[in-house]
């Protein structure tokens, strides 16, 4: 099957076992191709189509090769001159002796001779051989555009002498580990590309503006996750009204597991929506999978993930100060600033006290008769920087996570060295730090946070 000669597509060859299929699952943004450290997974060449919105690309993820020697010493039979090499290729792989002799070979080739240029991918990490270059040859032979990546599996020991083999057989070189290679560098192997190939210059551009549209939406998307996040946890309370008060006090063991439950279920899905806006739809977070301490309701440990006491008192103090500013307007001044120093000093004073005292079960008699019982909201100042604490955490893991590294993402206290969300603050403008307190200040009062999606973007751009 001939290709789509406007479309890029890239054949992912080597030998066995060198991280092939990791580089197709990364750049074609999919953790559901099947990776084994077991030689021979690929046996077939899969294709994946990869569409970017305006434009896209083809990647074929390819068996490795088996007997590079014997099917060099074929080609080699049937062309005598440089110029009969490509179409010796093509003879190779239409021939059908060929195909029940060498069907590794054939399949591999098959997408290059069909218009698909090279990833030729080798093992850093493994010393350079000389069995290797027949294949390298092989592929030579093509006279395909082709690019050798050096994927360092276990550690970079070898990385240089790979170098210069390489470059003897390939004009572009590059070292690439699948598993952790940042978005730059996924970006960075397209454009090189467009360079090998002019024809494919303008698609590969095209690409590349579609993938950065592509992470930008992701973020926006996020912000939209955590603001509603946020205004369900903030603000919910479970309610059951009774005939008598005794019933209500009764019913408190109950209201708390419900109400818990509820909470702790509302911000798995936020979990689980934010891995499938990464497209991780193979890091479900499955409590045998994850750990979450601290519990959502342990506030002892709030201050891994919110903020610590000193930014929670300057947070009250900032939010106290809006107020009292508003009333020393009310009175043109003349306070002389009494008011925002009062106001400051109130929210400096509240944030100390109250800290481990999360959620309640408030009782209160009705108009036309019996009482209800109602559990929450959760009214802590720092409740809601724990909540988008933990969520940053987890954004900035996925935003970092390449699809082809399938272990558990781990939230474990061990796990969380330094706490992002200090971190971010620390860096933002003054003015935006401020948006986000009194937002987060009105969370917690129940009341409406104008553009809250907004003001949460700035931690997750």
């Amino acid at each position: 099957m001939k290709l789509n000669p406007s479309r890029a597509s890239f054949a992912v060859v080597g030998h066995p076992n060198k991280g092939k299929s990791s580089i197709v699952s990364t750049l074609a943004r999919d953790d559901s191709i099947l990776i084994s450290q077991r030689s021979g997974t690929t046996t077939n060449s899969d294709h994946y189509k990869i569409d970017t919105g305006h434009a896209g690309f083809e990647l074929v993820d390819t068996p490795g090769f088996q007997r590079p020697k014997k099917v060099l010493y074929w080609l080699k039979q049937n062309a005598q001159r440089a110029d009969q090499r490509s179409l010796a290729i093509e003879k190779f792989v239409s021939d059908e002796s060929c195909k029940a002799k060498f069907p590794d070979e054939v399949e591999l080739l098959t997408p290059i001779v069909n218009g698909a240029a090279i990833l030729y991918v080798v093992d850093g990490s493994r010393p350079y051989g000389v069995e290797y270059e027949a294949e390298m040859e092989i592929l030579r032979w093509t006279g395909r555009p082709s690019m050798a990546l050096i994927n360092p599996i276990e550690n970079e020991d070898y990385v240089e002498s790979w170098k210069s083999a390489l470059e003897q057989f390939f004009k572009i070189v590059r070292v690439f580990n699948p598993m952790q290679a940042d978005f730059s560098k996924q970006v960075s192997l397209l454009d090189a590309f467009s360079h090998l190939e002019p024809n494919w210059r303008g698609t590969l551009a095209q690409v590349i503006v579609d993938l950065k549209n592509h992470q930008h939406s992701i973020s926006l998307q996020s912000s939209e996750l955590l603001a509603e996040l946020l205004i369900d946890l903030c603000g919910y309370q479970y309610q059951q009204k009774v005939l008598s008060e005794s019933q209500a006090k009764a019913l408190q063991p109950m209201l708390s597991k419900h109400y818990n439950q509820w909470m702790i279920e509302r911000e798995r899905k936020a979990f689980d929506d934010l891995c499938q806006l990464f497209s991780h739809n193979q890091c479900k977070l499955e409590s045998e999978d994850i750990s979450l301490p601290p519990n959502l309701f342990d506030s002892e440990q709030w201050y891994m993930w919110g903020l610590n006491k000193k930014q929670l008192a300057l947070a009250s103090a900032m939010t106290g100060a809006v107020t009292g500013a508003a009333v020393d307007l009310a009175v043109a001044g003349h306070s002389f600033m009494l008011g925002a120093i009062g106001g400051a000093a109130l929210g400096f004073t509240s944030a100390w006290f109250g800290a481990d005292k999360l959620v309640q079960t408030s009782i209160k008699g009705l108009p036309l008769g019996g009482y209800q019982a109602c559990q929450g909201p959760i009214k802590n100042k720092n409740f809601p920087y724990v909540v988008i604490g933990r969520f940053l955490y987890l954004f900035e893991q996925l935003k970092s996570k390449n699809h082809a590294d399938r272990n558990a993402i781990l939230m474990s206290e061990s796990d969380v060295s330094e706490n992002k969300l200090k971190i971010k603050i620390d860096k933002m403008d003054k003015a935006d730090v401020k948006v986000l307190h009194v937002a987060c200040e009105r969370l917690v009062s129940q009341k409406a946070v104008e553009d809250l999606e907004e003001v949460v973007g700035k931690l997750l751009g």
